[in-house]
């Protein structure tokens, strides 16, 4: 059964898309902005996502949170959607409707026409669900169904950053059109002797100089709006941001050439030059770094799109005893669904008729199609493979598991690491201390630098106030996040909070859980060594008819590997069971008796025969029974929770990785001793009762190691919540457990240690892109400062300045991107499932 995974949106917390953020320094005004509302508790903005996160002290207020981004000067984007609506007869109806629909959070305005039967809603995007309109409208008494495509609302976030996309495509074009006749003229009338003949001869330098400022001037003022619209503003409320930088630099380039141009007798003799070029093509440059965030951004979140479209869009559902096909939003919990050969499975259910195999990779990471029949559990998404079967509905729309990975996935995405803190603390004062750097460059050229003083000042200036984009710093750690947690997805390996990424990164210990964990969790029959004149399975099947009689979890091990070879089963007859020593019968005329090593002596067997066996048997962890049959010794038989397949692979890989491996058990010391043995282990906490997990954590703590602690997610509650990280292993239907920070939808241990590479190369890739914005502001911004012209006599140009800020900020998304092509350090073999593991390079 799936518990219920928290959705973004709930009881206390808030999570509420805002546009028009476009460095660090814009997150920080957004997150002071919204910290000072009452009851806030925490906030957490993130700019690759381009989402706010709040948490409040009591119920969430929506109206608040709105003002407070839009009195900082971004926004909080509406969206209008339309919905169909049954069951409405007369006004009364409508204001039933309209009453319900408003009492949405985030939901602003409600229309409901009775005649065409539709509820128009607007909203602010992301925070009302269509699904939870659609919800409101079915309380109120009355049947929603959707208009349009089935995945209108939600594209609408993505139609945004198509038009956002759209609108920089096409301000880079007019600018980049626009600039080139400018940067022509003036910077090849500098370097190429031709063209500044062919001007001085033409048109002379005056009319040059009124060509460029038309063009300069609607580049500013066109394609370039979008600064000033941002940046003016900013300043004004005393929070400047990047926008803000480009304004000053761009405008002083722009005022003092529109002052050389048609009032040179206000500048010193000497000074009456024109900075049109740097103007036009900072503005240029800076649109082609936007436009190639903004397609890069679309980049990150490939995972979410690549989930999304596990999603069919229509499913065969039975409806008054007829097959009819239905949008996917129409399918309810209960229907029959019908699912052919080759189509995916819509919506997650129970198999009430049929069989086949189920491709279930996209959802646990296993490559081996799982057998289906009437009973078994299948996932939406998942790929029906061979045979065609009908299932019941159980969990649909918002509830399904792939639902809830997309929400997880999602969650994850949106969430700050520790790590981010520096860049918050940096980027709290670093535009300030920009525009600061900024004026004190043009004093101190003004005042000590050589002729013409003036030019140099307002050259170096904005050289400076163009070099320090923030961005790189705000773009560096969430986009890691994105890529590294979308990639992990489609490993199978779900973050349920971003921070584990960090935190499981500097473990040092990963203490396992042993049943269900290292092993399947089941008792399975695992040996039986017959003696000389009797055959395997003809003492299986006898033992088998006995241990019928018995409730004991080894028998049922017994009757069930009796069941896999086809075996008959016969009925026993004079059913003794002694307790302590084992369980006697007649089958078909012959008498068995099955136990340990004290029942057969009491019975007068010697087991001397099978001492080599037992004692092998003994070393692996295993509990030897003997079986005898009219009078005669005929095998030893061994029963046990057998381990993985892929358990001692994945061990020998956790110890490449350099960490330690520790197994907590409820086993006796010399079992758990011999499995730790025969697996590798380091260290062994046996003989564990359920409650006494956390004080082994605690123990295997010692001396400060950072523990991760795996466990199947269903008894090891307090365990995964007291571990540094914990890792929730099972089933691809067992996804939602509150108590883990890591969830693995694979049911062994490999899942562990690719989530452990991953964290390693994600947080490897963050330090790499922080490591450049901030070296590269440290470095270049002394350079534009002019500190290096008394030496070698060098300047940065304004447009050379322009050109490397934008490449900053490419370079740092580039790098995250590199994290989609990790490759797992344990991949499964999806032509030859038995042969184990396939060992990759990770990346």
């Amino acid at each position: 059964m799936i518990n219920a995974v928290p959705l973004r949106k709930e009881t206390g917390t808030l999570s509420i898309p805002v546009e028009g953020m476009t460095c660090a320094s814009c997150v920080s005004h957004v997150e002071k902005a919204i910290a000072r509302l009452p009851d806030v508790a925490r906030v957490s903005v993130n700019l690759a996502t381009e989402r706010a996160d709040v948490a409040f002290n009591g119920e969430p207020d929506v109206a608040a949170v709105v003002r407070a981004v839009e009195s900082a000067g971004y926004d909080v984007p509406e969206v209008v959607v339309e919905l169909g609506a049954t069951g409405m007869t007369c006004a009364s109806c409508v204001a039933h409707v309209e009453k319900a629909v408003m009492a949405v959070p985030g939901v602003n305005a409600a229309t409901v026409n009775l005649a065409t039967e539709r509820v128009s809603v607007r909203h602010f995007a992301g925070l009302a669900s269509i699904e939870d309109i659609e919800a409101a409208i079915r309380r109120a008494g009355y049947e929603p169904h959707r208009i349009g495509g089935e995945n209108a609302a939600a594209d609408r976030e993505q139609e945004a950053r198509e038009r956002e996309m759209n609108g920089l495509r096409r301000s880079l074009f007019i600018a980049a059109v626009l600039t080139l006749p400018v940067f022509v003229i003036e910077m090849g009338s500098h370097l190429v002797p031709a063209i500044h003949d062919l001007v001085m001869h033409t048109i002379g330098t005056q009319t040059s100089w009124l060509i460029q400022f038309v063009l300069t001037t609607i580049v500013l003022f066109g394609p370039g709006r979008r600064f000033f619209e941002k940046g003016v503003p900013a300043m004004l409320r005393g929070t400047p941001d990047m926008n803000s930088l480009v304004v000053v630099g761009t405008s002083a380039a722009w005022a003092y050439s529109v002052v050389a141009t048609f009032a040179p007798q206000l500048l010193p003799a000497g000074t009456a030059n024109v900075y049109y070029e740097a103007a036009a093509v900072i503005v240029t440059l800076i649109l082609l770094g936007r436009y190639l965030e903004a397609k890069a951004k679309g980049r990150t979140s490939e995972a979410i799109k690549r989930l999304v479209g596990l999603q069919p869009r229509t499913a065969r559902v039975e409806r008054d005893g007829q097959t009819v096909e239905v949008k996917l939003s129409d399918v309810r919990s209960g229907d029959i669904v019908q699912v052919r050969p080759g189509e995916q499975v819509p919506v997650d259910g129970e198999v009430v008729e049929g069989s086949s195999y189920v491709d279930e990779s996209m959802i646990t990471g296993e490559p081996v199609p799982v057998a289906k029949a009437a009973g078994a559990e299948v996932v939406g998404g998942t790929i029906n493979r061979t045979g065609a079967f009908s299932f019941r509905a159980t969990r649909v729309g918002a509830d399904t598991v792939l639902a809830q990975i997309i929400r997880m996935v999602e969650e994850a995405q949106g969430s700050k690491l520790p790590i981010q803190a520096l860049v918050d603390k940096v980027t709290a004062w670093f535009v300030p201390a920009v525009m600061a750097v900024a004026a004190i460059t043009f004093l101190v050229w003004l005042v000590f630098g050589p002729s013409p003083a003036l030019t140099f000042a307002l050259v170096n200036a904005v050289a400076v106030l163009i070099i320090a984009c923030p961005c790189a710093m705000g773009l560096a750690t969430p986009t890691s996040i994105m890529v590294g947690t979308g990639r992990a997805a489609e490993l199978g390996v779900l973050f349920r909070k971003g921070e584990a990424l960090q935190a499981l990164r500097d473990v040092a210990i990963v203490a396992l859980d042993k049943t269900g964990t290292l092993t399947k969790g089941r008792p399975e029959l695992t040996d039986l060594t017959p003696s000389a004149g009797f055959g395997h399975d003809e003492v299986l099947a006898l033992v088998a008819a006995v241990e019928a009689r018995s409730e004991h979890p080894i028998a049922a091990a017994i009757v069930a590997a009796a069941g896999e070879r086809g075996l008959p089963v016969d009925k026993p007859e004079g059913f003794e069971a002694v307790p302590g020593y084992g369980v006697a019968a007649t089958v078909t005329g012959r008498h068995v008796a099955v136990g340990a090593d004290r029942h057969m002596k009491k019975l007068g067997h010697d087991v001397a025969a099978f001492t080599q066996e037992a004692a092998r048997l003994g070393g692996e962890g295993k509990t030897p029974l003997y079986a005898a049959i009219d009078g005669r010794l005929a095998a030893v038989i061994a029963v046990a929770d057998p381990i993985k397949e892929t358990t001692p692979e994945a061990i020998r890989a956790l110890h490449d990785l350099g960490l330690r491996v520790a197994m907590i058990t409820g086993d006796n010391r010399a079992t758990a001793k011999a499995v730790a043995r025969q697996l590798g282990i380091d260290e062994v906490v046996p003989e564990v009762l359920p409650d006494g997990k956390v004080k082994a954590i605690h123990d295997l703590r010692a001396g400060d190691r950072k523990l991760a602690f795996v466990g199947d997610g269903i008894n090891d509650a307090p365990a995964l919540a007291e571990a540094d990280v914990g890792l929730a292993i099972g089933t691809g239907t067992d996804i939602a457990i509150e108590s883990a920070d890591v969830v693995l939808m694979s049911g062994d241990l490999r899942g562990v240690v690719n989530a452990i590479a991953l964290s390693k190369a994600t947080i490897r890739n963050i330090k790499q892109n922080l490591f450049w914005a901030f070296a590269y502001n440290a470095a270049l911004i002394p350079v534009a400062a002019g500190v290096l012209y008394p030496v070698w006599g060098t300047l940065l140009s304004p447009v050379l300045a322009a050109g490397a800020m934008a490449l900053s900020s490419v370079f740092v998304l580039t790098n995250a991107l590199r994290l989609r092509a990790f490759r797992p350090v344990l991949a499964a073999e999806a032509d030859a499932p038995t042969e184990g593991p396939k060992v990759l390079a990770a990346t």
